[in-house]
């Protein structure tokens, strides 16, 4: 189960009304990259045939199976304080994560 703040599901859901075309869910997914060997990663896509719909705080998602084996249990919250990163991703499976939040192995 991937979880969303109630911050995080109403920042998605305003960049969804700005820019998301009918259709298109939230990916969120986990791509090679980044300075730890992975990086996480969200966009506005159409669901695929493999994907898993999920659903928090009122928000559906889509996710590919090998991002969910990855990110199954973490928690996706938004900071938008004065040292707010963005959407962070509390990841209880990352053995490491690099300084940014952005990337881990």
């Amino acid at each position: 189960m991937i979880t969303l703040t109630e911050r995080a599901a109403r920042q998605i859901e305003s960049m969804r009304a700005e820019s998301a075309s009918e259709g298109q869910l939230l990916r969120v997914l986990v791509e090679t990259g980044g300075c730890s060997g992975f990086q996480y990663g969200m966009s506005f896509d159409e669901p695929k045939a493999d994907d898993q719909t999920l659903e928090s705080e009122g928000v559906s998602f889509v996710i590919d199976p090998a991002s969910h084996a990855y990110l199954d249990g973490s928690n996706i919250d938004f900071d938008d304080g004065l040292q707010g990163k963005g959407f962070e991703i509390q990841n209880p499976n990352a053995q490491s994560t690099c300084g940014c939040g952005k990337s881990f192995n």
